[in-house]
């Protein structure tokens, strides 16, 4: 039997119901944590959409679906989703003072038995270990959305870290699908987000002094380069992640950060457009303009 059958996601966005997800179709128990109720209901629109994809384009039965569906349970009840946990995937926002609050919690509800993994974007998983009460199970499993399409999972540790812990925790991402990536040395950004992250300010920041439109910024990147606009990645990964990363960068003394924290809140999360999860980002869902037939053509008309 593997190490890990029953597991915790704390945190109830687009990447811990992808997390979530990606775990229960591959026969693992989950319980999704979240501390509001709002999330949980959120939540509960992903894993539908889900379910939808994978039997659209993925070839998978509603009975695999169903069945996917009943080993997740939501809960805002902290103590009873760790009862019986082998791990914790913690992915609340980017906020030390929110993570020390819930490693902190975590540590006096979980059992003895129970493998501690942040899934930060940004930070250092060595900066919470004075909030855990078990450093040598403790370390990261860091994802990508969507997950079952990029399915890497970066398993890094700390100083403190058991190095057992390392084919441990990898093991857990072959058995849900993922390719571990494991990471030599403690880096902000794991390999990841160390080239995702600059990607996508540089984005940002050519559309918030005008540069260009959102539309040419990706239709430039994917004619020359190929792939994902980096655009249309700040909708997939999310208007909170991005902010809740930047609001970390000013916090550290970088003044475009803060300046780029404030675009993303003013013109998107306050007016509800937190990115494919809520229909609506820089680009409007399900049919944004990048997807159309005519989008990279000459006339530029999607």
């Amino acid at each position: 039997m593997s190490v890990v059958e029953s597991l915790v996601v704390a945190g109830a966005g687009v990447m811990g119901s992808q997390v979530a997800w990606q775990a229960a179709w591959h026969g693992k128990t989950v319980v999704v944590y979240d501390a509001f109720e709002e999330g949980l209901k959120r939540s509960e629109t992903f894993f539908s959409s889900y379910g939808d994809e994978f039997v659209k384009e993925r070839g998978a039965s509603r009975e695999e679906v169903e069945a996917a569906m009943a080993r997740i349970t939501r809960t805002t009840d902290l103590e009873a989703a760790l009862a019986d946990a082998d791990l914790v995937i913690e992915q609340v926002p980017e906020n030390l003072k929110i993570k020390q609050e819930f490693w902190q919690n975590a540590s006096r509800l979980a059992p003895e038995k129970t493998i501690f993994c942040t899934n930060t974007s940004s930070l250092l998983p060595s900066m919470m270990l004075d909030f855990v009460d078990r450093p040598k199970k403790f370390l990261t499993l860091h994802f990508c959305v969507k997950v079952w399409e990029a399915n890497i999972g970066e398993v890094m540790l700390t100083p403190q870290t058991d190095p057992a812990m390392r084919e441990t925790v990898s093991e857990f991402a072959r058995e849900i699908g993922l390719v571990p990536i494991q990471i030599e040395k403690e880096q902000p950004g794991y390999i990841l987000n160390s080239l995702l992250i600059p990607f996508m300010r540089a984005a940002i920041e050519l559309v918030r002094t005008g540069v260009g439109s959102h539309q040419d910024v990706d239709r430039v990147w994917r004619i020359c380069m190929g792939g994902t606009g980096p655009i249309e990645m700040l909708d997939k990964v999310g208007m909170q992640v991005a902010y809740h990363l930047l609001e970390g960068l000013a916090e550290m003394g970088d003044p475009t950060a803060k300046e780029q924290a404030e675009f993303v809140k003013t013109e998107f999360i306050d007016k509800g457009k937190l990115g494919i999860g809520s229909g609506a980002g820089f680009y409007n869902y399900p049919d944004p303009e990048f997807a159309r037939e005519g989008f990279l053509e000459p006339d530029g008309k999607g």
